[in-house]
């Protein structure tokens, strides 16, 4: 598979939890005023952010870039591709049937740079481990959950002995029972959680292999795995508070899963159980 370099807007997206304020301001700036940015000379743009030329080095640093000369050429190239494939961020409810085209293109956008960044030896590992694990424990907390617990349903209809929790403190004490035998999946969106950085030191501890889908590839519970799943998110070019998309994590739990059922030679007998044993409750 082609891969796909991550966007510098994307790039922004994913680092933005884990700026300063002050290259917030930069980063915010950036995201909605791109033709603008690609005119300015750096003292302009420290002006309008209300930040120091020094800050927007360092931010275009964190970014992977060498400089704001840098910043502008990458802003100006993925404008250029912007207008050719119509992606805009643009929301209006007076005109809803342009809001949900550019709703889509931008999920669209998500899944293509998550799925471009899938290393194939990494994935291979990943089932590896999963497939001949005792016990596969999905470790997330607050809007991640919904994640995990897609993930558990998934596996077990494998055959894949799953376990989460919507509580954190029993995930905790799960983490304690783990072998060398055992994998945990952890999803966190910024990767900075302390709280899942505990789990995962529990789990290196107990000789387990971990997994971390995050939006950060350098990000602590990202450091802190055996493998790791980076995923993309667009969900601030749509609400200036930052929400987590949960679109890209759950592609990636669907793509195991699916990798898994053609992987796995007693899949099919299994999902096959499950079926059967619902299929009276349903009409």
């Amino acid at each position: 598979m082609k891969n796909i370099e991550k966007s510098i807007l994307d790039k922004i997206l994913c680092i933005y939890k884990n700026l300063y304020e002050a290259e917030k301001k930069i980063a915010d700036y950036v995201i909605n005023n791109k033709e603008k940015v690609i005119e300015m000379t750096v003292s302009e743009l420290a002006i309008e952010s209300n930040v120091s030329e020094a800050t927007i080095v360092r931010f275009c640093k964190k970014c992977g870039l060498k400089g704001f000369y840098d910043l502008k050429i990458n802003i100006a190239k993925e404008m250029v591709n912007s207008k050719e494939q119509s992606v805009s961020n643009e929301l209006d409810s007076n005109n809803i049937e342009q809001s949900l085209q550019n709703i889509l293109a931008n999920k669209i956008e998500e899944l293509k740079h998550t799925i471009s960044m899938m290393r194939e030896d990494n994935i291979k590992k990943i089932l590896d481990a999963i497939k001949n694990a005792r016990i596969v424990q999905f470790a997330a907390v607050g809007n991640t959950i919904p994640v995990a617990m897609d993930g558990t349903y998934k596996f077990n209809q494998l055959g894949i002995s799953s376990i989460t929790n919507t509580i954190w403190e029993t995930q905790l004490a799960f983490a304690y029972t783990l072998t060398k035998e055992d994998v945990v999946i952890v999803i966190s969106n910024s990767g900075s959680s302390k709280k899942l950085v505990t789990l995962l030191d529990i789990a290196n501890e107990r000789n387990a292999t971990t997994i971390s889908i995050t939006n950060h590839e350098n990000s602590p519970v990202a450091n802190k795995s055996t493998y790791h799943i980076n995923t993309s998110t667009r969900e601030k070019l749509f609400l200036d508070e930052f929400s987590f998309s949960r679109v890209s994590a759950m592609v990636v739990i669907e793509v195991l899963y699916l990798l898994l059922t053609r992987d796995k030679k007693d899949s099919y007998s299994w999902i096959s159980q499950h079926e059967q044993s619902i299929a009276d409750g349903k009409v």
